[in-house]
């Protein structure tokens, strides 16, 4: 869904999270802006922006949004070149999320974090001073780092198997592992938590649990489908059960 937001003396634009675009980026509370029209056809919002911006009596863009939705970079061997000024490329590849590019050094999925780190170590393009870059290897190791389950920074948007995903995408796990490999770390995960529990050792039953469940999400991947709809699917079934627990153990009714 694409908004047309009117920030009252100052402009109107496009975006598709208004949170992220007009309150985290540029400061504004919802109270101190309005929404003028939304649509999920981005022509139509694209030309009524230029509409209003025009009756408003605010600067028209010069291009239209729907040209503006797709960013193209340039990746070189040693850097990555966007085609906005350094002012402009934070709300630009705000707009963008989500989108990817390949380096030299791995593939990059822009997310919010890797988008403020952008903006902030930005160039100005020496042959074109509306072009602005990064350097590959810097930006790879942030990437890196950033996307490490230690210290990954969920997005409201994102929840923590997409993060686990992301994760594992970055370090190749599904390009170069499988599901049979995946399966053996699996039981190497259950024997630690038989361990830590034979021990009583609470640190490590919530790090062997947490390391399952990283495993089954990405075993679940391998296979083509979503940890979380084996898990719907799973509760499905259990929703509808009866039963009684015996010695400590539920035992389902025989139907």
């Amino acid at each position: 869904m694409y908004y047309l937001y009117h920030i009252p003396g100052k402009k109107i634009g496009v975006t598709r999270n208004l949170n992220r675009r007009v309150t985290q980026t540029q400061g504004y509370k919802p109270t101190e802006y309005e929404v003028l029209d939304q649509s999920a056809d981005i022509d139509y919002i694209s030309q009524k922006e230029l509409e209003l911006q025009k009756s408003y009596g605010y600067k028209v863009d010069i291009k239209p949004y729907k040209n503006l939705f797709k960013m193209k970079v340039n990746v070189t061997d040693q850097t990555t070149t966007f085609p906005v000024p350094v002012a402009k490329v934070k709300g630009r590849l705000m707009d963008q999320i989500g989108m990817t590019w390949t380096t030299s050094f791995g593939k990059i999925l822009l997310d919010v974090e890797t988008a403020q780190w952008i903006a902030s170590n930005a160039h100005t393009s020496m042959f074109n001073s509306d072009r602005s870059y990064v350097y590959n290897k810097a930006l790879w190791e942030f990437y890196c780092s950033h996307n490490s389950l230690e210290s990954l920074n969920i997005d409201a948007e994102q929840n923590i198997f997409d993060s686990i995903r992301t994760w594992a995408k970055v370090r190749g796990l599904y390009e170069k592992g499988d599901e049979n490999t995946q399966y053996v770390k699996l039981q190497e995960e259950a024997g630690e938590l038989a361990k830590a529990l034979l021990k009583n050792d609470q640190p490590e039953v919530v790090d062997a649990i947490g390391d399952i469940i990283v495993v089954l999400t990405n075993l679940a991947h391998l296979r083509g489908v979503k940890i979380e709809d084996c898990i719907d699917s799973a509760y499905n079934v259990i929703s509808k059960r009866t039963g009684k627990m015996i010695n400590g153990t539920f035992v389902k009714d025989e139907l």
